[in-house]
């Protein structure tokens, strides 16, 4: 489903009142949220049209090697698996899901990020930006650049051709539609952080808003 004005679809989420009985799956369902079988779809504005011709991946920022990668160059790289949990802000949660993409081992490596980065800022299509700390990223290593879902390549509304997978944070800081990686000294808000969105987005401490 796609929201056509960001601020009152965070002000409606804030002022939800959830009935649901939570049940904490032993411990492996965060406060607050649901189980879902299904994969919800939610984002602001259309799904942008994929042409591989023009697409690119680029890193830059504060990096020794900035990166600039054809489609054809990007799905070339080595790719790593992975199944997690994931958690969306609006209070879903779905188990055991399962993707395919470059390791963020390879960012690391091949860009060289500067000791002065601390953050990232995710840039994707029309201009939606996602920040999220590297303290966070070192913890989890799952993360990577994302472009297969359940063994298929990722539907055009869930990101398709490419989306940041950050599953140990709030789903919206796995950015969809995703075209490159800056790395920062400072952390700046991203566009839903913009709108109130938490600056860091921990499911686990509930950290839905600033």
């Amino acid at each position: 489903m796609a929201t056509s004005d960001p601020q009152r679809k965070v002000d409606r989420l804030k002022r939800a009142n959830p009935t649901r009985k939570f049940d904490p799956q032993g411990g492996r369902l965060p406060p607050g949220q649901y189980l879902t079988e299904k994969f919800p779809v939610l984002h602001y504005g259309s799904v942008p049209r994929f042409d591989p011709k023009d697409w690119d991946f680029k890193i830059w920022g504060l990096v020794e090697n900035p990166i600039r990668l054809t489609w054809d160059e990007f799905t070339k790289l080595q790719t790593k698996t992975a199944t997690c949990d994931i958690h969306c802000v609006t209070r879903w949660s779905k188990f055991d899901t399962q993707w395919e993409g470059v390791p963020w081992s390879w960012v690391i490596e091949n860009a060289k990020p500067k000791p002065a980065a601390n953050f990232i800022m995710a840039h994707c299509e029309f201009g939606f930006t996602a920040n999220v700390p590297l303290s966070e990223i070192d913890q989890d290593a799952d993360v990577m650049l994302a472009y297969k879902y359940d063994n298929q390549p990722l539907e055009p509304d869930h990101g398709y051709p490419l989306r940041l997978l950050m599953p140990r944070l709030y789903f919206w800081k796995s950015a969809k539609w995703l075209r490159g990686i800056e790395f920062i000294a400072q952390d700046r808000p991203g566009f839903w952080e913009g709108y109130g969105y938490h600056m860091r987005g921990d499911p686990w401490t509930e950290e839905r808003f600033s």
